[in-house]
C-alpha cells in the first residue's frame, strides 16, 4: 500500500522544474506511505514517477520504488497484488526476479502479456508503468486504489489523490455536472471529479499516454449471466470455496494483519474466517459513542471477539474529536462525502496504526448480497405489483406478498424513506421506482440553485447504467439494483475506506472484493440471494455456524451512526453554525446559505441534508480558499 504521482510531457519534451514539482507531489501524498520514499526521471526529464512506500510484502530495500525492471520498464504502484507468489512461479521462466514482492510481478506480467497483464493481476491496484514510449496505467476492477488525472497545460498529471494536483492548477473551479451527480447521490458516479479538470480513471479501466494522445478502456466487467442449472447446496458450497480462498490470500503478508469489526454479519464473518487462520489471537478494532446505548454497538463486537479468541481494541469517540479531526478528515478525503460515517472509521483507522499495519474488513458486503433496506422496500412495492397484475411467472424473480410480509420489520427505520418513496404515486418502471429511492437531490429544493447546475444529465447517467442490459439481462430486479450501487456508489465508500486508512498509513483490505468470488456471485439466481426479501440469505446461510446467532438474527444494525443531533443540541451547535456562517460571508456558488442556517435554526437537528453542506463548506475551505489564495 503506497502514493503514486508522476508527470509526462505530452511532446516528449523536458519538463521544467521537475524534480521540485515531484518532490511536491510526494509531499502531499507522504502520508500514504511512512516507510520509504524514492523518485526517477527519464534522462530528457520528460517523463518522472515519485513513489511513497508502506511496507507489506518484501520490506527489504531491494522492493524500493518506483521499481525499474530488467527490460528498463519502471513502475510506481499502489496496493497488493495477492497472486504474486502464484506469479512469480509462472512467470520466472521469462523473466529474472531481483526481489520478492508483488511490485516486481506486474513488471513481468506487462513484459510478457503487454496490456492483457491486468487481466492476470489479483487484488487491489494502481500503477503506472513507462515502458520507454508509453505510460501505460491501471486501476484495480473495483476501485479500491484511486487513480486521478488531468492534463495541465501540455503535461499529463496523475496521483492517488487529486491534491497531489490541484496545486499546479492556474485556478480552483467546480465541476458543475459533479456537484450535480454529488448533491444526488453523494458521489459523482462518473469519471468526473469535484475539481473540473481533474478526472478518475473508473475501475476496471486502463489509460495509455502514447505519443502525446491519452486513451482510456474498459478492461473489465461484471456480467449477471444466471446460472438456474445448480442447485442451492451447490452455490453454498462454491461461496464457501472460493471466499475461503480469499480470505487465505488477503491474509498473506509480512507484517501483522488484524480486523475491523463493526459488530456486524460482514465484519464478524472476516473476523471469524481470518481468526480460524491465524496462529495467536486476532488484533479486532471497534469504534463506540459512550453518549448512549443507543449509539454503542460494542456488546456485538464483543460477541464475536470472544468467539473466535479475538483480542478487541476499542476507542471511545466524542464531540471533541469531531471538533479536532473533521477539517483533516476533508483534507485527507479530497472530496466531500457521503455521510458522517467518515469521521469514526477515521478515528478507528488511527487505533488500528496504533497497533498493525494491515486491517480486513467487510467492504462490498452488502452490494454483493443484499444488505440494503431499500433493496426490501423496492420489493415490498414489486411484489404488490406482481399480486395485483398477475405478474409473478413472468421470468424476473419477484417475491410473494405472503413472503415478504414476515421480513418487513427490518423497514421500521425507514418510514421517513418509504413515506418519500410512495409521496408521488406507486408503479412506475423499475428504473424511475430505484432512481427514487436513492435520488437526494430533492431534499435540496430550496439551498441549491438548481438552475445553475444539469440535473437532467445525471438522470441519463443513471438511466444508462441502471437499464444496461449489457450486464444484467433482466432476470430480477434485485440484480438491477445491486449492480448499479456496485458499480457507482460502491466506489464513494471504497473511497472512504482508502482516505481514512491511509491518512494514518495503514492498509486497509477488502476480501469480499476478490473479483472471482464477485463474478460467481452474479451468476447466483436472485431467489438464491435474496429469498422471500430477507437480506444476504446465501452469505447467512452458508456462515450459519461460523457468525454468532446474536449476529446473524441481528435486525437493527445501524451502520456506524454518529450522535450528531445530541451533540447538535450542545458542544456542536456554535461549531457548525461557525462553518455555515463563513460559507455565507463567502457567497459560494450554487448555494443558498440563508436556507441552509434557516434548516438548521428551525428544525435544531442535524440531518444528512445538513452533513452534505457541512461537508462540502469545509471542502471548499481546504482546497478552494486556500489555493486561490
Amino acid at each position: 500500500m503506497c502514493g503514486i504521482a508522476g508527470i509526462v510531457d505530452l511532446s516528449n519534451e523536458p519538463i521544467d522544474g521537475l524534480s521540485n514539482k515531484l518532490e511536491r507531489m510526494n509531499h502531499l501524498i507522504a502520508h500514504r506511505g511512512p516507510d520509504d520514499h524514492g523518485n526517477w526521471y527519464h534522462q530528457n526529464q520528460s517523463v518522472g514517477l515519485t513513489h511513497r512506500r508502506l511496507s507489506i510484502i518484501d520490506l527489504s530495500s531491494n522492493a524500493h520504488q518506483p521499481m525499474q525492471g530488467i527490460n528498463d520498464t519502471v513502475i510506481t504502484f499502489n496496493g497488493e497484488i495477492y497472486n504474486y507468489i502464484e506469479l512469480i512461479d509462472s512467470l520466472s521462466a521469462s523473466w529474472d526476479f531481483k526481489t520478492h514482492s508483488d511490485t516486481e510481478t506486474i513488471l513481468a506480467a506487462y513484459a510478457k502479456y503487454g496490456e492483457a497483464c491486468v487481466d492476470h493481476l489479483r487484488g487491489m491496484f494502481a500503477f503506472a508503468l513507462w515502458d520507454g514510449e508509453t505510460l501505460f496505467c491501471a486501476r484495480d476492477r473495483f476501485g479500491i486504489k484511486p487513480f486521478y488525472y488531468a492534463t495541465i497545460g501540455n503535461q499529463f498529471y496523475f496521483a492517488s489523490e487529486a491534491k497531489a494536483i490541484v496545486s499546479f492548477m492556474n485556478q480552483v473551479n467546480i465541476n458543475q455536472q459533479a456537484l450535480s451527480e454529488y448533491f444526488t447521490f453523494q458521489y459523482p458516479i462518473s469519471n468526473k471529479t469535484l475539481f473540473s479538470g481533474i478526472h478518475q480513471l473508473l475501475p476496471g479501466h486502463f489509460l495509455r499516454v502514447k505519443h502525446g494522445e491519452i486513451e482510456v478502456k474498459r478492461y473489465w466487467d461484471v456480467h449477471y449471466d444466471i446460472d438456474f442449472d445448480h442447485s442451492k447446496q451447490h452455490y453454498h458450497q462454491k461461496l464457501e470455496e472460493l471466499l475461503d480462498d480469499s480470505i487465505n490470500v488477503h491474509m498473506r503478508s509480512d507484517v501483522e494483519v488484524g480486523c475491523y469489526l463493526s459488530g456486524g454479519v460482514d465484519s464478524s464473518l472476516i473476523s471469524a474466517l481470518c481468526a480460524k487462520k491465524s496462529n495467536h489471537p486476532v488484533k479486532m478494532f471497534h469504534g463506540r459513542f459512550t453518549y448512549s446505548d443507543a449509539y454503542d454497538e460494542s456488546g456485538y463486537a464483543q460477541i464475536t471477539a470472544d468467539e473466535t479468541g479475538g483480542d478487541l481494541n476499542i476507542i471511545d469517540i466524542t464531540s471533541d474529536d469531531f471538533i479536532n479531526n473533521i477539517e483533516k478528515i476533508i483534507y485527507h478525503l479530497d472530496y466531500p462525502v457521503a455521510g458522517p460515517g467518515s469521521f469514526p472509521q477515521y478515528m478507528v483507522s488511527k487505533l488500528v496504526s496504533d497497533n498493525v499495519k494491515v486491517v480486513l474488513g467487510g467492504q462490498g458486503g452488502d452490494e454483493i448480497f443484499g444488505g440494503y433496506a431499500r433493496y426490501v422496500i423496492a420489493y415490498f412495492e414489486q411484489c404488490i405489483k406482481a399480486a395485483i397484475d398477475g405478474t409473478h411467472n413472468n421470468g424476473n424473480f419477484v417475491v410473494t406478498p405472503e413472503s415478504i410480509i414476515p421480513n418487513l420489520n427490518v423497514l421500521k427505520e425507514y418510514k421517513p424513506l418509504m413515506k418519500h418513496f410512495w409521496k408521488e404515486g406507486l408503479f412506475e418502471s423499475i428504473d424511475k421506482r430505484y432512481l427514487r429511492l436513492i435520488d437526494r437531490s430533492a431534499d435540496f429544493t430550496n439551498e441549491v440553485n438548481w438552475d445553475e447546475l444539469d440535473i437532467d444529465y445525471v438522470y441519463e447517467e443513471f438511466f444508462s447504467i441502471f437499464n444496461s442490459t449489457r450486464n444484467v439481462k433482466k432476470e430480477a430486479y434485485f440484480d438491477s439494483m445491486t449492480h448499479f450501487d456496485f458499480k457507482c456508489l460502491l466506489p464513494g465508500l471504497l473511497q472512504v475506506e482508502d482516505r481514512v486508512s491511509m491518512a494514518h498509513g495503514v492498509e486497509a483490505r477488502v476480501p469480499f472484493l476478490d473479483h472471482r468470488l464477485v463474478e460467481f456471485i452474479a451468476t447466483v439466481p436472485a431467489d438464491i440471494k435474496f429469498t422471500d426479501g430477507r437480506m444476504k440469505t446465501l452469505l447467512k446461510e452458508t456462515y450459519r455456524s461460523i457468525i454468532p446467532d446474536q449476529i446473524v438474527n441481528r435486525r437493527d444494525k445501524m451502520g456506524f451512526p454518529v450522535p450528531l443531533n445530541e451533540w447538535m443540541r450542545g458542544e456542536l451547535k456554535d461549531f457548525v453554525m461557525d462553518i455555515f456562517l463563513t460559507g455565507k460571508a463567502k457567497n459560494r456558488p450554487f448555494i443558498n446559505y440563508d436556507a441552509v442556517i434557516a434548516d438548521l435554526e428551525t428544525s435544531g437537528r442535524f440531518s444528512r441534508k445538513l452533513w452534505a453542506f457541512l461537508s462540502l463548506e469545509l471542502w471548499q475551505q481546504q482546497y478552494c480558499d486556500k489555493l486561490s489564495r
